[in-house]
């Protein structure tokens, strides 16, 4: 009798852990994303530039990892890649500027939903219409590039398709991070039991840079120090680095150079604009530069104007986490935070992305989870913006579909790399013609070397690099003897990686710009 009580009682304690387990309360997810942000400006990546101490909470309470990867390294794809966990050819978005993104294919956020996840969109949407996909109980995205001043959104309150443009005075910085602590607020006080999952997209720091009037004062004394590629000649790289357009000395322009008047400001923004703006503009004209010392102004000029949008991003990623610290939820709220791609910061005399040299290819990706992640992680794995749909839905128990190509990353984020996580990487450039005139490219990187073809008819050439030997990356050592027994792995490896993938021998039609002869 008593062997029959003790084996019930064993059963239902458990019972009682299978269903602790079972309702053990889902982490709430803050998805931080910005536009073009280049990780030469997190202090936590590197101190040369600026210091970023909100950006440095993240990552000293989480982790920062060094090889997070784009697959395409421009701003609709890159988002989409987000969304869907796939690379450009399986989502079928390849470039900006082509057929709005598919909103009915699938998508991770409806996923979220059916795990009883409260879900929202607040900032940058970018992928060529004004519908986000199912999957929000609430949108509120900017409309196109967006405005950094007094910028216009399209707003859908319930998550049903009624959607509306409303305008909001402020800065965009300021303003998407208002809404978005308003949505939390809101979201809290209806249902604080429910997890959520809140994405919030900066359009900062994308061109033309412009700061919050509060910081057009910063750095204006400094001088920031020159990448030692500024006045890069590319002897020694691929033809298609000489025909980028996307050079500091002659491709921007007085719009990116606060030369002329500024849109989107209403009089008293403008007021204030023109104060600094005016009398540092007149000193410029009077001293006539020209040669390398015009060079150097436009660099000053650009680089301090985006920093001064980072500046504005740290700020608002501090009261993001102020107020996850006020309202006890730290510790049950995973805050990400990362980019669709890197930037040039003056590299090799440039501005923008779309390469697979580093300051593109790789993007700022850090993680905080308390309770879980380890502080202070350095991670050296590569991982990819198309890893975070199938991580989003581990973390929600939900089941990955078998064509995500992306990976979770909850045995990383809990300090544990699988034995067979990946080694290598498969990257693809698609948009040319088109803005800055980059030629389209593939490759394999391992996080030493990279091997990219360009493989248009007019421009067939192939690229290898050695990080170690060429951390500047001004050479190509196709061909070089020394390498050929990486040359030959690093061809297989990106076969490889192209079959395993699924990735069309020619570029669909869908990926050429409209109009352009297929």
């Amino acid at each position: 009798m008593h062997l029959r009580y003790l084996i019930l009682a064993i059963l239902l304690a458990m019972v009682g852990v299978v269903g602790a387990q079972e309702t053990e309360k889902k982490p709430n997810i803050v998805f931080i994303f910005s536009d073009d942000h280049a990780w030469q400006t997190i202090s936590a990546y590197s101190d040369k530039l600026m210091k970023t101490p909100n950006f440095d909470r993240i990552a000293k309470d989480g982790i920062v990892f060094k090889n997070a990867y784009v697959p395409n390294p421009i701003c609709g794809p890159s988002r989409a890649n987000v969304l869907t966990g796939k690379y450009s050819h399986a989502n079928h978005y390849y470039r900006n500027g082509t057929e709005p993104f598919d909103v009915s294919q699938w998508t991770f956020p409806k996923e979220m939903q059916s795990a009883g996840y409260d879900t929202a969109i607040i900032g940058k949407w970018h992928l060529g219409n004004e519908a986000v996909p199912p999957g929000f109980n609430y949108s509120l995205v900017l409309v196109g590039q967006g405005a950094y001043y007094n910028p216009t959104f399209i707003e859908d309150p319930k998550g049903d398709g009624n959607r509306e443009r409303i305008q909001i005075t402020g800065y965009a910085t300021d303003v998407i991070t208002d809404r978005s602590l308003d949505w939390l607020k809101k979201q809290r006080a209806q249902d604080p039991d429910k997890p959520f999952m809140l994405m919030l997209q900066h359009k900062a720091p994308h061109r033309p840079w412009m700061p919050a009037l509060r910081h057009l004062d910063a750095f204006e004394n400094d001088t920031i120090p020159e990448p030692p590629t500024l006045f890069d000649d590319y002897e020694g790289m691929p033809r298609a680095a000489r025909l980028a357009d996307m050079r500091i000395a002659d491709t921007m322009n007085d719009n990116d150079l606060k030369l002329k008047r500024m849109a989107g400001l209403n009089d008293e923004q403008r007021a204030v604009w023109d104060a600094k703006y005016g009398p540092r503009n007149e000193a410029f004209r009077k001293m006539n530069l020209k040669g390398k010392d015009l060079v150097r102004w436009k660099y000053q000029r650009y680089v301090k104007d985006y920093m001064r949008c980072i500046l504005a991003m740290d700020e608002n990623i501090g009261r993001v986490l102020d107020y996850l610290d006020e309202a006890n939820l730290t510790k049950d709220t995973i805050v990400i935070y990362c980019s669709d791609q890197g930037f040039f910061m003056g590299e090799h005399g440039w501005f923008d992305k779309r390469w697979i040299y580093e300051e593109s290819l790789r993007t700022p990706f850090m993680v905080r989870w308390p309770g879980h992640t380890p502080p202070g992680t350095v991670s050296k794995d590569i991982v990819s913006v198309i890893d975070f749909a199938p991580t989003f839905l581990d973390i929600a128990g939900q089941p990955i579909p078998a064509d995500v190509q992306g990976r979770s990353l909850l045995p990383l984020l809990n300090g544990k790399t699988p034995d067979d996580w990946r080694k290598s990487f498969y990257y693809h450039y698609y948009e040319y013609p088109g803005w800055h005139s980059v030629r389209k490219h593939y490759g394999v990187v391992d996080g030493r070397y990279k091997l990219a073809y360009f493989y248009e008819m007019d421009m067939q050439e192939w690229l290898l690099v050695d990080l170690e030997a060429d951390p500047l990356e001004q050479r190509n050592f196709y061909n070089d003897p020394k390498y050929a027994d990486v040359q030959q792995r690093l061809h297989a490896e990106l076969e490889k990686l192209r079959a395993d993938l699924k990735v069309p021998e020619k570029d669909p039609k869908e990926s050429y710009p409209v109009g352009e002869p297929y």
